[in-house]
């Protein structure tokens, strides 16, 4: 892994870093912003927000800079050095530095698995369906501390030999279950997409169900990423350390965009989908438990049946939505649900 091609996608990759580390700032501090302007209601899942997002802004600046610096003594520094950028590669590829670089990428990559997972609990509501993805992440847990040995040892390349290979298993594991989330997470959107539309009209369910929402609910950036370096990972391609940036810097970035969306209280929360399906099987007796039922009850006992009965159910179901969804942006700060 020291050639021509290897080199330009190093270059490349560094400048993707860069790219997207300043998009995750950006995100950052976004969130920060609307994290301070709702300190009058301190709730323990605004302390969360605040630790992990700063957590994961200080491990990717820690990789960011890593790979800048490496790059900075391989290409610059040592210009001269024998045998070229492709020796000292070699020579230096496990240097304390670059370990300390991929010690923040590993435990990144935990917070954001774990996050996912999280997530994918509170759009099902059920414990039973984070079963799987618990069990692989704590493999995962497991082979990425024997990857950090193994490409931390003296003269070892992460891309080469024993590393390589530890290194596949724990990638594998790990975008797995990034692929196994996000198709559950979609699943569950998808399912009641299929009627929201009709019911609740385009403006409330874009909220939660358009293109959007599915994107940033299921992190789908960062499981194509590492799809992307998977197979190029597995394949020992030159290109995989182009790959390899983009996914460790979304690796970031996707969590962020799904804290800020939770945050602005547009993000899916506790049995939200049972809410809706509540709101969308309403009966001739209104809506019990939900907000407006009292209004939609009321409303249709005075009026008459056919098309006008059915506008006031509808616009019932809507006033219904859009109580639930204040309630979403309440529970934020109020509830420390995320």
């Amino acid at each position: 892994m020291s050639n021509a091609l290897f080199q330009n996608s190093y270059y490349i990759g560094n400048n993707f870093n860069c790219i997207l580390y300043g998009v995750e700032l950006v995100l950052y501090t976004v969130t920060m912003q609307k994290l301070m302007s709702l300190q009058s209601r301190k709730t323990g899942s605004n302390l969360f927000f605040i630790c992990f997002s700063t957590a994961n802004l200080a491990l990717i600046t820690v990789y960011v800079a890593v790979q800048s610096v490496f790059g900075e003594e391989m290409w610059i520094v040592n210009v001269g050095f024998p045998g070229g950028q492709g020796a000292y590669l070699q020579q230096f590829a496990a240097v304390w530095y670059q370990t300390m670089g991929t010690t923040a990428s590993v435990v990144l990559n935990l917070l954001s698995d774990g996050l996912l997972i999280y997530r994918c609990f509170v759009v099902w509501s059920d414990v039973r369906i984070v079963i799987l993805p618990g069990i692989l992440y704590m493999a995962t847990l497991a082979l990425s501390i024997v990857e950090l040995w193994a490409s931390g040892a003296p003269h070892s390349d992460f891309f080469q030999g024993l590393a390589a290979n530890f290194g596949l298993s724990y990638y594998a594991t790990s975008i797995g279950l990034n692929v196994l989330v996000t198709c559950l997470i979609v699943a569950r959107i998808l399912s009641i997409a299929r009627t929201s539309d009709r019911y609740l009209g385009v403006e409330i369910s874009q909220t939660y169900i358009g293109i959007a929402a599915i994107i940033v609910e299921s992190a789908l950036p960062y499981t194509l990423a590492g799809i992307a370096f998977l197979v190029s990972y597995g394949m020992s391609s030159e290109i995989s350390i182009l790959f390899l940036s983009v996914y460790v810097m979304f690796t970031c970035v996707s969590p962020q965009m799904l804290l800020l969306r939770v945050v602005e209280g547009r993000a899916w929360r506790h049995n939200q989908f049972r809410d809706t399906t509540a709101a969308l099987n309403f009966s001739n007796s209104g809506l019990p438990g939900l907000p407006g039922a009292s209004d939609y009850t009321d409303s249709t006992t005075a009026g008459s049946a056919g098309a006008g009965d059915m506008s006031l159910r509808l616009q019932a179901i809507r006033k219904s939505l859009h109580s639930l969804e204040d309630a979403g942006t309440l529970a934020v700060t109020s509830e420390g649900s995320i």
